[in-house]
């Protein structure tokens, strides 16, 4: 059984950093796609960065260069390190997971995580 829990989530100044984590159970992470999605008030929820196994990740455009995912196997925690935080940040933060599959004749992640944790919120103050 997937479990995602999530931590770490504040309030925080514009331009400031958090640090988003995640344990994670009853994933193989050779099996599985790790991500962090998002949902603001009144949006729709959106992919912020995907991580796989022996692939670079991938990251939103509205958040490159400023977050950066990672995974630790051996604590099976799933990181998502914020800099340079914007207002439009602001967003209750998921873990999510899906397990690979054949997908457009490539063995990759699904269009759609399946499994994500609660949620933590993140509040960034202009």
């Amino acid at each position: 059984q997937v479990q995602l829990v999530e931590s770490g989530g504040d309030s925080v100044q514009a331009g400031g950093s958090l640090r988003l984590s995640c344990a994670a159970s009853g994933v193989t992470y050779s099996d599985y796609c790790m991500g962090w999605l998002r949902q603001a008030p009144g949006k729709e929820r959106e992919k912020v960065a995907i991580i796989e196994t022996l692939s670079s990740p991938t990251y939103a455009d509205s958040v490159k260069g400023r977050f950066t995912i990672s995974l630790d196997d051996a604590k099976n925690t799933l990181y998502l390190q914020m800099d340079s935080l914007k207002p439009e940040d602001t967003a209750v933060y998921y873990c999510a997971a899906g397990r690979k599959g054949l997908y457009a004749f490539r063995w990759t992640c699904p269009p759609h995580l399946g499994y994500r944790g609660q949620g933590t919120q993140v509040t960034v103050a202009s």
